[in-house]
């Protein structure tokens, strides 16, 4: 079996020549360095759209948006290493995803190198346009092993005026679910709710778990939505610094998906690990033993997307 090769392309034509090329050689391609492929292709406040090269850094675009008032609603971890390819090969996301959604939410269009060196496009540039958006859909998340995506187009939002962070420790799981579910239930709309534990230091509890919510919007807004947090018994100030000491630390942690009604079963079950759960979404993160093997039931589907879009197989096969 060849060793997967890992390439550098200086421009969209260097990419092409490469993997038009590679079957002759024998070669498969691994890693893909697209940091020269890093431009603003366009940007339209008015439209609040915005078409990138997928080499640009999550950061860089944010820091850009926001010299006009927006940006592309995602906060996965690590922004300033992430490159908007990486995001959605993997369809990363952060905290906020209970607010805002997922990058997928915000695709409008999209660019992609096949294995054969070819360039195809699936939806458009404007918000309207909607042809081709399920092809868009299938490469985020596909971990590049469909093709390489190149070029993205998406939808942008307004900086909210405003945003606050508010806290609730409690001594049990079931005392720390019993909060979600009332935050839950109520009038609020946060858009972080999160539950961790993570090892002393800010922000953590010693005796326990923590449950996070986040507000964002008009000054008033966020005002009102902390009065009744309170009424709830989430009234500590708070920061997301928990999220940045989580990813900090080694090794890359598990990740489980689960219904949001089953978040506090699931982390009773993985024992006295830390752990950031995304309790309005179902998503848990942790450090400790692996996950059982998923099933393997859409392992035919997903190979036959791969013999379509990949025959001679040279990206990388799925991840089991």
């Amino acid at each position: 079996m060849a060793a997967a090769m890992t390439i550098q392309p200086s421009s969209l034509e260097d990419l092409r020549k490469i993997l038009t090329d590679a079957p002759s050689r024998g070669a498969k391609v691994g890693d893909i360095d697209l940091e020269a492929l890093n431009r603003v292709v366009s940007h339209a406040p008015e439209d609040m759209t915005v078409t990138v090269q997928a080499g640009i850094r999550l950061a860089r675009l944010q820091a850009e948006l926001a010299r006009r008032g927006q940006w592309l609603p995602i906060d996965p971890p690590n922004p300033d290493r992430r490159t908007i390819g990486a995001l959605l090969a993997t369809n990363a996301s952060g905290p906020r995803r209970f607010g805002y959604g997922i990058i997928r939410d915000y695709l409008i269009g999209i660019q992609v190198a096949l294995a054969d060196g070819r360039l195809i496009r699936s939806g458009g540039k404007v918000v309207k346009n909607v042809a081709g958006y399920d092809l868009a859909k299938l490469f985020v998340g596909s971990q590049g092993t469909l093709g390489v995506i190149v070029e993205a187009t998406f939808k942008l939002r307004p900086l909210p005026e405003t945003e606050e962070f508010v806290q609730a420790r409690r001594r049990s799981l079931d005392e720390a679910g019993a909060v979600i579910e009332a935050v839950l239930e109520s009038e609020l709309s946060p858009v972080v709710l999160d539950l961790h534990r993570l090892p002393l230091g800010a922000g953590s509890n010693p005796d326990g778990f923590v449950v996070a919510a986040g507000f964002a919007g008009t000054r008033e807004e966020v005002e009102w939505e902390l009065t009744r947090a309170d009424e709830l018994g989430v009234s500590e100030a708070a920061t997301l610094e928990y999220e940045n000491r989580f990813w900090a630390e080694s090794p890359s942690p598990w990740r489980l998906s689960v219904l949001p009604s089953r978040v506090v079963e699931t982390v009773r079950g993985l024992g006295e690990v830390p752990f950031v759960a995304r309790a309005g979404n179902g998503m848990i993160y942790y450090r400790g033993a692996a996950p059982r093997a998923n099933d393997p039931g859409p392992v035919g589907l997903m190979q036959r997307l791969k013999d379509e879009f990949d025959p001679r197989h040279i990206f990388p096969e799925w991840p089991l």
